[in-house]
């Protein structure tokens, strides 16, 4: 049993106010300013004098309960000289994974231990970005300040943290991600799927009046599935269903793009920037199983790893790679023996990541590309 519990928040500071940035962004179809600072629980470390510590007696075993609370940004997460344990992410069991670092989406939720087994003294723990198409440069830190009698050092020891851009250490990591799948936390993964789903996720525009736009060339952004970009209704879509209220939706998204290119090509044509707007939801049969492979694009160049999470659910990431997901060859690498069940995933970028699922919780989930495009277009309801 660990000696106590420590809750570890990931998160984004703004100067200015978050809901008028994003509003503004909104209104000139650009994207919204990036976070000035991230912050580690409330405090964005000692670059900006003011600093989390979290106090360990020698010897003693803590649990960290990491939730990252950002809303772009996927996040390595070190402690310096330490080694860290994840045994759960989302609320499920998963194989014990010792490691120098994680990696969590927004989102996520992961379950470390950490024991305070190295030389009294303080030692940074720090958290920074994998890198998107715009993201938050800064590094975030806490002290873990070893208890007793001794002289600290003039300043914390740094964990090595990976590069921005070490995609092979994100992959690396995913990759030993694996559900504990024991007679007491078994595993139920569909072996047999009801409905497939291969859907596309891009980032989008749509023409602006006069081109006065801040996306580009005076375009408004508009992300999609689909090649759909989803368009709220003024009556809830619950409402609507239950209430047989018409003309609010339609049940017609589709099971796969409407066509098909080399979608992590560098070079695709301007003919694929402009989506289809409407309110189109996917009505799936109660207690069914559900396959979906979420395939990103890069249209604009703006390929980047997408955070998908779904609500009102836990799936199990059965796989996930680079390029264009083959159906014949990448079908055969599926893990249906212990994938980790897991409630939001981070799509690789220019990459593909596939979930299964029961559909056995009535109501509608929402899947999220990326958390600057749900306004602008990049979800869907079931």
């Amino acid at each position: 049993m660990p000696y106590k519990e420590v809750p570890i928040v990931l998160a984004s500071w703004f100067k200015g106010d978050v809901m008028k940035i994003i509003e503004t962004a909104l209104q000139n179809g650009g994207e919204p300013n990036k976070s000035d600072a991230f912050t580690l629980n409330g405090q964005p470390g000692d670059l900006y004098d003011w600093t989390f510590k979290m106090v360990v007696d020698h010897g003693n075993t803590y649990l960290l309960r990491i939730i990252n609370s950002i809303m772009n940004e996927e996040m390595f997460f070190m402690v310096a000289k330490h080694s860290l344990t994840v045994v759960g992410t989302d609320g499920a069991y998963v194989k014990p994974i010792k490691t120098s670092y994680i990696m969590i989406t927004p989102g996520q939720t992961m379950d470390v231990l950490i024991t305070a087994d190295q030389p009294p003294c303080h030692y940074y723990m720090a958290s920074r970005a994998y890198a998107g198409v715009v993201y938050d440069n800064t590094t975030t830190t806490a002290v873990v300040q070893y208890s007793g009698s001794y002289t600290p050092p003039s300043t914390p020891l740094f964990p090595n943290l990976p590069n921005y851009t070490n995609t092979n250490a994100v992959t690396a990591f995913t990759r030993r991600l694996k559900a504990l799948a024991t007679k007491d936390y078994p595993v139920n993964v569909p072996q047999r799927v009801d409905t497939q789903m291969y859907i596309s996720i891009s980032v989008n525009t749509r023409p602006c009046v006069k081109d006065s736009c801040d996306g580009p060339n005076g375009s408004m952004l508009a992300a999609s599935l689909n090649n759909m970009s989803f368009v709220e209704p003024k009556i809830d879509v619950l409402q609507a269903y239950y209430n047989k209220i018409k003309q609010v939706y339609e049940p017609n998204f589709p099971n796969e793009p409407p066509y098909f290119f080399n979608f992590t090509s560098e070079n695709l044509s301007n003919t694929l920037l402009t989506s289809e707007q409407g309110t189109k939801l996917k009505i799936l049969e109660y207690n069914s199983s559900v396959e979906i492979v979420f395939q990103g694009t890069n249209v604009q160049n703006a390929a980047e790893n997408h955070p998908i999470h779904l609500h009102g659910y836990s799936f199990y990431l059965v796989g996930y790679g680079f390029g264009n997901y083959n159906e014949k060859t990448d079908l055969m690498k599926f893990n249906l023996v212990d994938p980790p069940e897991v409630n939001t995933i981070g799509v690789p970028t220019n990459g593909w990541a596939a979930i299964r699922f029961r559909s056995d919780n009535p109501g509608y989930g929402l899947c999220i590309a990326i958390w600057i495009d749900i306004p602008a277009g990049a979800w869907t309801l079931f």
